[in-house]
């Protein structure tokens, strides 16, 4: 009779012994990423499943091993600090910060948690690491240079409006690389003997003062900056250039399918991807101090015709013919 207890407890004990570490492991917390945008996610839905697909390709599934705490500032930038923060404060393991705010808001935050990032600028010269090749801090990501793209978008804009002495240029000057930009296409424009008019626009409804402003001062042709603001807003935005039957150039391929004229720069959900791949890369326990930062190497050229036409505006076969995609 002994025995047989003493082999039920022991079998028991046995039992416990498995099943205690299993539930243990079970309950221990999955690792959390720290998603930090200025944008909204119905306009970033798109974003968000790329992200989401490219995690499950690095071996991470949201809700199964790994969580997401998504803050959104939805076009507020006095809102992000307090982004930050809280994310710093709920320890996630890493932050993506999508935008030149988010994540130099993500760096002032915090010096220990990583940071992937999906910068716009040049991120030396806005601080968020020490060189490209070697990040050496908490940071590394995606830079998408868009400063040194904006000599080429005049030149490609020129192509379809040739004779316009004042070219407008919409930027957010809350966005840290707007100096930046504004430098690089004056110092372009100058060479090709055109006038840049700077209009800046921090929120969506300064735009109609913004085209208001474009027309008094005869501008003959718009180029949107690569800002957040102007993708989140980009159908009301769209529909006042063709109001106003401006020609516009955008940053952004999604804008162009919408009905911009045009566009030129690197597609975005590529840099999503690759951006996802080193959050992957960093939540398996390699230092962003490691990672080099990534540049685009493919950029898109977009012409919508069915615009140009409505424009009134013929597009050289030359350029046609460079083309990534025509929209008819």
């Amino acid at each position: 009779m002994f025995d047989m207890r003493r082999r039920e407890f022991i079998t028991l004990l046995g039992g416990a012994a498995v099943t205690w570490p299993l539930a243990a492991r079970a309950q221990q917390p999955i690792p959390l990423i720290g998603y930090l945008s200025p944008g909204s996610p119905e306009s970033f839905a798109e974003y968000l499943a790329v992200v989401r697909r490219t995690l499950a390709e690095t071996g991470y599934v949201e809700g199964q091993n790994v969580g997401i705490e998504y803050r959104w500032s939805r076009g507020q930038a006095d809102h992000m600090p307090a982004l930050a923060v809280d994310l710093v404060s709920r320890n996630v393991a890493v932050i993506f910060a999508v935008s030149n705010a988010a994540a130099s808001t993500a760096k002032a935050a915090t010096s220990t948690i990583p940071i992937v990032f999906l910068s716009g600028g040049d991120p030396v010269e806005i601080g968020l690491v020490g060189s490209l090749s070697r990040p050496g801090g908490n940071a590394t990501g995606i830079t998408m240079f868009l400063n040194e793209l904006a000599a080429k978008r005049l030149e490609l804009l020129r192509e379809i409006v040739p004779n316009v002495a004042t070219i407008a240029f919409m930027v957010n000057s809350t966005n840290p690389r707007t100096k930046i930009n504004v430098r690089e296409l004056q110092a372009a424009a100058r060479v090709a003997g055109q006038d840049i008019l700077v209009l800046d626009v921090s929120h969506e409804r300064d735009f109609d003062a913004a085209f208001a402003t474009l027309l008094q001062a005869r501008a003959g042709a718009l180029l949107v900056d690569g800002d957040v603001l102007f993708n989140n807003a980009r159908e009301p935005l769209i529909q006042l250039a063709a109001h106003h039957r401006i020609p516009a150039s955008y940053q952004v391929r999604e804008s162009a399918l919408a009905g911009g004229l045009m566009s030129y720069g690197p597609s975005i959900s590529d840099m999503y991807r690759q951006a996802v791949v080193y959050v992957g890369r960093v939540l398996k326990g390699e230092k962003p101090a490691d990672l080099p930062v990534v540049r685009p190497t493919k950029f898109d050229l977009v012409i919508n015709l069915k615009t140009a036409k409505a424009l009134g505006l013929t597009v050289p076969p030359t350029l046609l013919a460079r083309a990534d995609e025509v929209i008819e």
